[in-house]
């Protein structure tokens, strides 16, 4: 006979087995008077099963969830306020977005929370046009899991030029640290795996794929995995999977999410995309026929594309007062300075080239030999160079002399020399700027020669061909120089000194020349290369203040080498020099990324310099003529997207090495080179492939609304102010306010009390500060004086909002009692948590319920912020009758509950059976195409072919593996459709008694008239809507306003507070509700006057910011009124305020 448990469901346990108060939420025997017990932190909202013994129930302490009233109101709501600022997002549809430093466009929103954040297991292909800021909606996807609780340890993949820009916009942008993991940190650490230690990590893509680095990285499973340029990791075919593609494929299987960002997904080729899908999900589109499904339909649930054109800002007021949404991107408009090198610089080019092709040769000549490959490596780099600048090549020749002077000692040892491995072609281009470099000075120690005489001779060559350099540059005929500085005067640079400059070169020698240089013109010049730590805004010497200076106007010309491709954001500039064309042709689209890109007003101009009389300079010249021939036929700038897919990067110095090396005439280099650069090619490609994929409508006037409704409901920085001012004192933290700067105050060290919240297990923050200088709610303050800016998800809210809850729990278990103007009776208040969890155990919603319940025992829904109209009241002598009256929970699942669940359950289903179906239609396939393999290769077995029952075994186990997968997948799905409510419990209760001045004359009038108040709603939602807006009526939700009125057509949102006044003059009162949110809300809250409303009701002049305005405070009910004589007052009425922007500014009608 089982014994009867010492415990129930509902009830509290504390003691020293547990590090907070736990709730019992389920109970079963255990065995051997011992008990399985669910248990749920009441601080953590963790859940865990536990086996308790009769010994480890006596050790704890058991309470009751009965309520008393006897607890503090002010610290139960300070409570409540904490477990609801901890499940913002499920009230903020944007609300990782109000705690970042963005201000996104239409397209990022839709992508983030109408596709991303819509998936029960985020499996995603983000395949916008470049510049379209896939970094800003993969860093909204971060904080969003993370403030959910969904990601902690992400792995952030890319090329190696990318990892700077990548850890600075994270930082810049939603303040999260990744650690940038290379191949010497993870060497240095020998015994340790880097994988494992860091929990946020960047890494390049060839790192990664490496076979030395891969088992450490397979030891680790990630929560959330990022791939940007994914394309990179396509494969061919089946049988033919690259090392990035089988990376590829470990990332899909070691992560719950993954997240694929590309510009350039398809190819054109069905086989090949459908591969690339399969990096998301191995069943849904491994047959073409789903993908060529989901492309006739444009809509799938693995992908989303935006093309240039669909991509729009959000509506912005003209002068003739119509709202238009600009396009984002502005026109780039190429030409191409052209000019002839004669003279000396001619023959030294002559000279040059016939030394690397002698060279050449000769090393073409070794086969395999390792040497040799170094050597025409060194042998096209000194072609480039000299392409560069006469400086360049100079310093380039002097360095090769020196390093095999230096080596003439040891000669035999220096014929021996190994050079090191070489990267393949395409990992070699995206090397990073540094490391290039100093492989570049390891090869120039490499020689073919045998012993020392050759050396010898070797070196004269060198010495001869510097010499020669240095002569063209000190007779200052360099025909690029002179035709970059017409290009300038042509261009009014030498007359406007605050006309900007950007200009790229391959090469920080032909950088450092172009300084001197334009130093001597009078410019005002500064320079990026990759010898450049990133540092800061205001570290001289660092990218990042060269940036700044170039931003703020300090300096006029900016020029750069490949370091600055990608990483920098320079919108203030809208010229674009490129003094030497790169090889790799896709470098071309990255320097121009960095002028032509969100934020610019101006169309782009950008100049190519050209040597039209060189072998280099011809074939650069055609390639850019053919590329805009096939641009302007195709009206389509995606051609230099996608121009790596059809000219990879290492083909034009491939080309050209083979040219030097005479495998190739002159007459074959230019068709060899532009043999696949075709119209027809780009138009596969750009217009068929990747056009349908892409969604051409994007749903503006949606995203308005949403944006409106996060507008309402966003957490702004004077409730965080005030939230942690409360908490402060209980810690206690000392705070000192900053007068001049609002919002900010400077906390000092941070207290034990909170720095125990570290340790606990769901602490998924960044580790708290031992000390805090000077920290700020407001975003604009926090980024104008360089502070911490302090929002949900910031360690120190974090450790502030679990001090709170952990303080309220006393009060939140015995509940209340509290004061209502508004209250005629006693009432009771319930409060009640609800989950929706699917059958993968993964929280999919959780809200909080208020449920007031009368003394009838009739029941009303209130917003959890009716709160804020209550005051703190001590316990009567007699409870009421209410406060032991029926449990509102059946209630409650009847007329909110499973409404809920209903709405949560048609979005799941909506997304989950799009999914089935493509994973029903793909498997299908797969599987009737192996019933076909299995009836012919049985056939042929009964023919006694040689060789058919292997293959009949082969076919069998593929459909049975087949068969397995479907099952497995069915099982998932139907487990992600599986919607139920758990966890419903009553956090707290509270009781409301009717104020003990609410008779009182003087506070009587404060109360409105119900008669007045409803005239006057009817007249203002008129006078609303006959302007075309869409109003809603929230006016019995306790949100501090009645209505909110949007402007579908900007976006212009209006939170309004309705009074009116019987005659013609009298009184207007706001409740603490009111008065809170017309402060918080300045830059959307609206007073709404309606006079005369028991003869002719009068609409008077609506008043924006009416928290301006002189209230008087009546503080015995914390209730504020004005005079209606005192608003109507000639001021100026703000009729014409922009949509919102996320500043909390207006503009005076003039």
């Amino acid at each position: 006979m089982t014994a009867i448990a010492p415990i129930k469901e509902g009830q509290i346990l504390t003691g020293s087995l547990f590090s907070e108060p736990m709730r019992v939420e389920t109970l079963r025997p255990g065995g051997a008077d011992s008990w399985i017990v669910g248990l749920v932190g009441t601080q953590s909202e963790r859940f865990r099963n536990v086996t308790l013994t009769p010994s480890d129930i006596k050790a704890l302490r058991i309470q009751d969830p009965i309520y008393t009233y006897t607890g503090d109101g002010n610290l139960l709501r300070l409570g409540l306020q904490a477990y609801v600022l901890g499940i913002a997002y499920e009230f903020d549809p944007y609300f990782g977005l109000s705690i970042s430093r963005v201000d996104p466009l239409p397209h990022q929103l839709e992508a983030v929370y109408d596709h991303l954040l819509k998936l029960a297991r985020v499996r995603f292909l983000l395949a916008d046009d470049a510049g379209a800021g896939k970094t800003i909606m993969a860093g909204l996807l971060i904080r969003e899991l993370k403030l959910r609780g969904l990601a902690e340890r992400i792995l952030i993949v890319c090329p190696a030029n990318l990892t700077f820009q990548w850890q600075r916009e994270l930082k810049e942008k939603f303040d999260e640290k990744f650690l940038v993991l290379k191949g010497d940190d993870i060497r240095d650490q020998f015994g340790v795996n880097q994988w494992m230690e860091q929990k946020t990590v960047l890494t390049s893509l060839d790192l990664a794929k490496r076979t030395n680095i891969l088992p450490g990285l397979r030891q680790v499973r990630w929560d959330l995995v990022i791939v940007d340029e994914a394309h990179r990791m396509s494969a061919s075919d089946a049988e033919h999977k690259s090392q990035r593609y089988r990376l590829g494929e470990f990332l899909r299987d070691s992560s719950d999410h993954i997240l694929l960002l590309t510009a350039t997904p398809h190819k054109g080729i069905p086989e090949n995309f459908s591969l690339f899908l399969q990096l998301l999900d191995e069943d849904a589109y491994a047959d073409v026929r789903s993908i060529r499904e989901a492309m006739s339909r444009r809509h799938a649930p693995f992908y989303l594309r935006r093309t240039k054109e669909a991509m729009v800002y959000f509506p912005e007021r003209q002068p003739d007062g119509q709202w238009i949404a600009r396009k984002i991107f502005t026109k780039r408009i190429p030409h191409t300075v052209d000019f002839k090198i004669d003279g000396p610089e001619d023959r030294l080019y002559r000279d040059v080239t016939a030394y690397v092709k002698a060279q050449s040769h000769k090393a073409a000549a070794q086969g395999d030999d390792p040497r040799a490959r170094a050597v025409g490596f060194l042998m096209a780099l000194y072609q480039r160079r000299l392409a560069s600048s006469t400086y360049a090549l100079r310093h380039s020749l002097q360095n090769r002399a020196r390093r095999l002077e230096e080596g003439l000692n040891p000669a035999q040892e220096l014929a021996r020399l190994a050079p090191p491995q070489l990267p393949d072609p395409d990992e070699l281009e995206e090397m990073e700027e540094s490391q290039r470099e100093r492989l570049e000075e390891i090869l120039e120690a490499i020689t073919l020669a045998q012993n020392p005489e050759q050396v010898r001779e070797k070196i004269e060559d060198l010495k001869v061909l510097a010499i020669q350099a240095q002569q063209v540059e000190e007779a200052g005929v360099e025909a690029k120089l002179s035709r970059l500085k017409d290009v300038l005067q042509e261009q009014g640079f030498f007359d406007h000194p605050e006309q900007r400059l950007l200009l790229f070169t391959e090469f920080k020698d032909t950088l450092d020349y172009l300084v001197k240089c334009l130093k001597s013109w009078g410019f005002r010049v500064g320079f990026i290369h990759g010898g450049m730590k990133p540092g800061s805004r205001d570290e001289p010497g660092s990218r990042l203040y060269a940036e700044q200076q170039f931003k703020d106007g300090a300096i006029q010309v900016l020029l750069a080498t490949e370091a600055a491709g990608e990483g920098i954001n320079l919108q203030c500039c809208h010229i674009l020099f490129n003094y030497d064309i790169p090889w790799n042709p896709n470098r071309l689209e990255q320097r121009m990324g960095r002028i032509h890109r969100y934020g610019q007003v101006k169309d782009c101009l950008i100049f190519n310099f050209v040597a039209t009389n060189t072998v280099e300079g011809r074939v650069l010249q055609k390639l850019l003529e053919k590329l805009q021939e096939i641009r302007d036929a195709l009206d389509d700038d995606a051609v230099f997207n996608v121009v790596g897919e059809i000219l990879p990067a290492a083909r034009l110095e491939s080309v050209l090495r083979d040219y030097y090396a005479g495998r190739m005439g002159d007459a074959d280099l230019e068709e060899r080179l532009l043999r696949d650069v075709k119209e027809k090619r780009f138009r596969e490609i750009c217009q068929h492939a990747l056009e349908g994929l892409a969604s051409k409508k994007l749903n503006l006037e949606m995203l308005l609304e949403r944006r409106a409704r996060a507008q309402e409901r966003r957490v702004v920085p004077e409730t965080i102010a005030r939230f942690i001012r409360e908490v402060a004192p209980l810690v206690p933290l000392t705070l000192k306010p900053v007068p001049a700067l609002p919002h900010t105050f400077e906390p000092g060290s941070t207290p034990q009390a909170l720095r125990r919240f570290e340790t606990e297990p769901d602490w998924k923050c960044q580790s708290l500060a031992n000390r805090y200088p000077r920290l700020s709610t407001d975003r604009e303050t926090a980024e104008s004086h360089n502070l911490e800016w302090v929002t949900p998800g910031h360690p120190l809210f974090e450790a502030l909002r679990r001090h709170a809850l952990a303080q309220a729990q006393d009060s939140l278990a015995v509940g209340a009692c509290f004061y209502s103007l508004e209250q005629s009776a006693p009432a009771r208040i319930d409060f009640y948590r609800a989950r929706i969890v699917d059958g993968l155990g993964y929280v999919v919603h959780e809200r909080l319920f208020a449920v007031q319940v009368a003394e009838d025992g009739t029941c009303r829904l209130h917003e959890p912020s009716v709160l804020g109209n209550l005051q703190a009241a001590p316990l009567p002598k007699t409870l009421p009758s209410v406060a032991t009256s029926h449990d509102a929970q059946n209630w409650l699942q009847q007329e909110a509950l499973t409404p809920f669940l209903e709405e949560v359950r048609k979005e799941r289903l909506d997304e989950v059976d799009r999914i089935r179906a493509h994973v029903e239609l793909s498997l299908q396939e797969l599987l009737e195409k192996e019933d076909r393999l299995i009836g012919r290769f049985a056939e042929e077995a009964e023919r006694g072919v040689e060789g058919a029952a292997g293959s009949l075994k082969l076919a069998e186990d593929r459909h049975a593996v087949m068969l397995a997968r479907r099952e497995k997948r069915r099982q998932e799905l139907e487990r992600q459709r599986s919607l139920t409510l758990q966890s419903v419990e009553r956090m707290t209760s509270i009781l409301v008694f009717p104020h003990p001045e609410r008779n009182k004359p003087e506070v009587k009038n404060l109360r409105p008239d119900p008669e007045t108040e409803a005239i006057a709603m009817r007249v203002v939602i008129e006078h609303e809507q006959a302007q075309g807006r869409t109003v809603t009526d929230v006016h019995e939700k306790d949100l501090g306003y009645d209505i909110t009125s949007l402007d579908t057509q900007s976006g212009e949102l209006r939170l309004i507070e309705i009074k009116g006044i019987g005659g013609d003059a009298g009184t207007v009162c706001l409740t603490p509700n009111e008065k809170r949110v017309a402060e918080d809300r300045r830059d959307c809250y609206w007073l709404y006057v309606v006079t005369h409303c028991k003869t002719q009701p009068r609409f008077q002049d609506p008043i924006k910011d009416p928290a301006r305005l002189d209230w008087h405070e009546v503080k015995k009910v914390d209730h504020y009124y004005l005079s209606v004589d005192a608003m109507t007052q000639p001021m100026k009425v703000r009729e014409d305020s922009p949509p919102y922007s996320g500043q909390n500014e207006y503009r005076s009608k003039s």
